[in-house]
């Protein structure tokens, strides 16, 4: 079934911002001082991010293909797979829908803000940075971060699991890759993988007054947003080249 533009959009804006609140909301509960999860583990983050990017893609994945990343977005577009004209209002409403997600995990979690005197776990909450303070290091984790991700959604979306029309099991495929990811490229930046997911939470902890919150590194932000976009251009065309779309 084909649905409108406008209600593609609000599935695309819903589903960015669930994914924001499950998978920095588990990077709270991890980083900020005093809550239950405190200091609970990467693994923690891993399997919320997971589900994070897994219940969207099952609630709204038939509406409008729970691209919730702009770097799926651009990258299908450029190889012909999604019409251009809807490329910038998708990126447009998982932006704001990333920045409607930080704003509720902030709500959520403030008292635990207040008490956290850790810059670095703050910032850890809304957005990325490189562990060894390495932008070349942060973009080739970011790249292949994000190309495993696009290349790989793309063969499990392709896979006979979806032309049989189970594309539940798809989507869940679609989160154990994510929470696989997370884990195995998760220790040098994070990591973002999805230009919303680290801008939108970005100006959201630029803008904020938190306590203790200290510099939200612009003079990185750059990173998680160009290398996904490449990323996501490169493992489409890879993809298409070899397997078609």
């Amino acid at each position: 079934m084909e649905f409108p533009l406008l209600t593609k959009l609000a599935a695309e804006f819903f589903g960015t911002a669930l994914m924001i609140v499950l998978g920095n909301g588990s990077v709270a509960n991890v980083e900020l001082k005093g809550t239950k999860g405190h200091h609970s583990g990467w693994i923690i983050i891993s399997i919320g991010y997971g589900f994070a990017v897994m219940i969207p893609a099952l609630m709204f994945g038939s509406v409008s293909g729970n691209h919730i990343n702009p770097a799926f977005t651009l990258g299908l577009a450029i190889a012909g797979d999604f019409p251009w004209s809807q490329v910038l209002p998708y990126i447009s409403v998982q932006l704001l829908g990333a920045i409607v997600g930080q704003l509720i995990v902030i709500a959520c979690f403030k008292p635990h803000y207040d008490l956290t005197k850790d810059p670095e776990a703050i910032l850890a909450t809304f957005s990325t940075i490189d562990a060894t303070k390495s932008r070349f290091n942060g973009f080739v984790n970011e790249f292949f971060g994000t190309f495993t991700l696009v290349f790989s959604a793309l063969a499990i979306t392709h896979s006979p699991i979806f032309a049989h029309g189970n594309q539940g099991a798809g989507f869940i495929g679609i989160g154990l890759l994510v929470m696989v990811i997370v884990t195995s490229f998760g220790g040098p930046t994070g990591p973002a993988l999805n230009p919303a997911r680290d801008f939108g939470p970005r100006l959201v902890h630029a803008l904020l007054p938190l306590k203790h919150k200290g510099s939200s590194q612009w003079d990185y932000a750059w990173i998680p947003v160009l290398a996904p976009f490449l990323a996501g251009a490169c493992a489409t065309l890879l993809y298409k080249a070899i397997f078609g779309l």
